[in-house]
């Protein structure tokens, strides 16, 4: 008997997972138009679902929950519970994880024995992190889970289809997908949905040298585009050099932070509605941009955040946080609460134009370990960004960290000379005035193995 194909078996399975997630769709995309008082009520009453379950079905969690009363717990009384660390993650996994038979032996054989994205024979989908923060991660996402996740990822874009309604006959809509592309990353399973029956999919693996890239997508020739924001950015540059001639009429971007200067790209090239999506592999999906207004609105009616500072404390909406804390309220199977994501999120100020009550945080640029430190002196990845990002030359760009300055690797043509005087412009403020500053024109810069990421900032030790 022929050995099964491992990718038809998967493929079967998820066409089953993705007809559920259809339809939840419309469920989802009403929660859009949620008064307040019934996204505060249903968010509560999923806070005490997930504590009531960890406390019974995880001892990590029933070790830490001390006094507070699943039954009876608010969001505020999450502040009583100490921050869950990334270190924790790795060390207590099997203390953590809640589906009996599960452990991180087994989820590592998974990971390492399957031939394509696979489900366990209990439904799991077992996902790895690229460890951009310095700690791979490896997480497992349920049935129901991967359902949720996926609503929150695409019901803006779905909202805003469903006024528009369907093309006109003879036409389709055709999404690329511009992800990982293969396992173990969590990106492509997310992304490669079609929301709408006239819908096609097409996955072009962001890691590939962007020749291939460029090429897939003019024969793909995209109505729509969802990937990592920094190849939609370098896509964009490609339409206004006069290298690619496509249309989205929407774009989706996501996995890594959309900087002003892939955005102005996009609006340049398409002025087409940008869903910038603020997510992780742990949570899934935090904030996701309406298309209209400006920032990202929470995922509030499944994702808490808390703004903190560094005691663990919640601060005011308009004080500065040294920490963003996420309860994931549809993880289960590995359940995350009071999570230190490592990003720094500030909190919109008013409605927004589109009418939702979720409250937004503006696009978030980047992690704490983005920025450098030398000796006592730190430098945000701004004063690297304000430069290399606003460089009409250039159209992508990585820095590395060095003793006493960085290198940087440029694609393009820019003015070297130029744009090495003004890095040490930009740096001279934070008290590096002879920062030691090169920059090398490359034609491709490397993208993580794991994931087809571009990882902008890499301090030393990385």
């Amino acid at each position: 008997m022929a050995p099964a194909d491992p990718k038809a078996a998967y493929v079967r399975l998820r066409s089953a997972h993705l007809n559920a997630v259809r339809a939840s769709l419309a469920d989802h995309v009403a929660r859009l138009a949620w008064p307040r008082e019934r996204i505060d009520s249903y968010r509560t009453e999923r806070l005490r679902s997930l504590l009531g379950f960890a406390r019974e079905r995880s001892a990590f969690h029933a070790a830490r929950m001390g006094d507070v009363d699943p039954g009876t717990a608010t969001v505020d009384d999450l502040a009583r519970l100490p921050v869950m660390l990334k270190q924790e993650v790795d060390e207590e996994w099997d203390r953590i994880v809640t589906v009996p038979g599960t452990d991180r032996a087994g989820a590592e054989r998974v990971l390492a024995e399957q031939e394509w994205y696979s489900y366990t024979p209990s439904g799991l989908q077992v996902f790895s992190s690229g460890g951009s923060s310095g700690v791979r991660g490896v997480y497992v996402w349920d049935w129901e889970q991967f359902v949720t996740l996926a609503c929150l990822a695409w019901r803006w874009q779905t909202r805003a289809e469903f006024a528009v309604g369907a093309p006109d006959e003879g036409r389709q809509a055709r999404l690329a997908v511009l992800e990982a592309g293969e396992p173990p990353h969590a990106s492509t399973p997310l992304f490669d949905v079609a929301t709408v029956p006239w819908m096609r999919t097409f996955v072009i693996p962001a890691a590939a040298p962007f020749e291939e890239v460029l090429r897939a997508v003019t024969d793909v020739r995209p109505t729509h585009l969802v990937g990592y924001a920094s190849v939609v950015g370098r896509l964009a540059r490609a339409v206004a050099a006069g290298e690619l001639d496509i249309r989205p009429v929407r774009v989706s971007t996501n996995s890594e932070p959309l900087g002003e200067e892939d955005r102005d790209a996009i609006d340049t090239a398409w002025g087409a509605p940008v869903h910038n999506l603020w997510g992780s592999t742990e949570i899934g999906v935090q904030a996701v941009g309406c298309g209209r207004g400006e920032g990202l609105h929470i995922c509030e009616d499944e994702v808490i955040l808390e703004r903190v500072d560094a005691a663990g404390k919640p601060v005011g909406p308009d004080e500065p946080a040294a920490r963003t804390l996420a309860t994931g309220l549809a993880g289960r199977a590995f359940p995350f609460v009071r999570y230190d994501l490592g990003d720094e999120v500030t909190l919109l100020p008013g409605p927004c134009q589109c009418g939702s009550a979720m409250r937004r945080v503006a696009d978030v640029a980047g992690r704490r370990d983005d920025d450098f430190r030398y000796g006592d002196r730190v430098v945000q990845a701004a004063a690297f960004r304000h430069v290399l990002g606003t460089d009409p030359l250039i159209s992508e760009y990585q820095v590395r960290q060095t003793e006493s300055g960085a290198d940087v690797l440029v694609v393009g043509s820019p003015d070297v000379p130029a744009v090495v005087a003004a890095l040490g412009s930009s740096l001279h403020p934070y008290g590096v005035p002879a920062a030691a500053i090169t920059v090398h024109i490359v034609e491709e810069i490397p993208r993580t193995a794991a994931t087809g990421k571009l990882r902008r900032f890499v301090p030393l030790g990385r």
